[in-house]
């Protein structure tokens, strides 16, 4: 297949993924199709269910590049990687198959009861993570998958206890974050270029996730020491 035919698989999951988003994971060493004679790209179904692997991890879980690479790389080598993070054990032909049971899901925008429904949100919950700016609805008053994380978690939360007053210091803390990754991204961005903003996209996944990884670690090895 040529690049074009290739966004015609896939335009119904990703509708936004261009020719040269599929050309950065290539120059990142993520998908690397079979080249003619003179030169031009043919990919084959293996790189369509791979690029829809990568994609679907980008956009469901967040994921790095790098992170993806290492996993995939270690599949390619016939090896039995560790799993990613949220505890996912996939691999690129099984995506077809198990990404709804498997990855969180991209599900389609839900209205205000719809989301209360699948969190278990009260008014009183919603309200406050609104006001906090945690979650917040589109244009059309409807709200995506991340506000689906968000007020589950903040459901979990409250049944420990946690109060609304307590949820602010997440915006605060998330606030904070964003602008050292803006920081660390301006130079990035620079160039105008749809391969630049890519980058800076994707610097934005990496520092986004060793922040993660950091808050994790010292937490978890605080809440060690508790139980000592």
């Amino acid at each position: 297949m040529t690049i074009g035919e290739v966004l015609e698989h896939i335009n119904v999951e990703f509708p936004d993924v261009r020719a040269s988003k599929v050309r950065f994971l290539e120059e990142r060493g993520l998908v690397t199709p079979a080249r003619t004679a003179a030169g031009y790209r043919k990919y084959t179904q293996v790189d369509v269910g791979r690029l829809r692997f990568i994609l679907a991890l980008q956009r469901d879980q967040f994921l790095p590049l790098k992170v993806i690479k290492d996993y995939l790389d270690a599949i390619d080598a016939g090896k039995r990687p560790d799993s990613l993070p949220g505890g996912l054990r996939l691999e690129p032909k099984s995506v077809s198959q198990q990404l709804a049971q498997e990855l969180s899901g991209h599900i389609r925008p839900m209205s205000r009861a719809e989301l209360q429904g699948m969190s278990g949100a009260s008014d009183e919950l919603m309200h406050t993570l609104e006001s906090y700016r945690l979650i917040w609805p589109d244009e059309t008053g409807r709200y995506d998958d991340h506000s689906l994380k968000v007020a589950r978690a903040a459901v979990t939360l409250s049944g420990f206890g946690f109060e609304s007053r307590h949820l602010r210091p997440f915006r605060i803390a998330a606030d904070r974050e964003l602008g050292m990754v803006e920081q660390a991204t301006a130079g990035l961005g620079e160039n105008s270029g749809v391969v630049s903003k890519e980058r800076v996209t994707e610097a934005a996944r990496e520092i986004t996730q060793a922040c993660l990884s950091l808050h994790a670690g010292v937490v978890s090895a605080e809440i060690a020491d508790m139980g000592d």
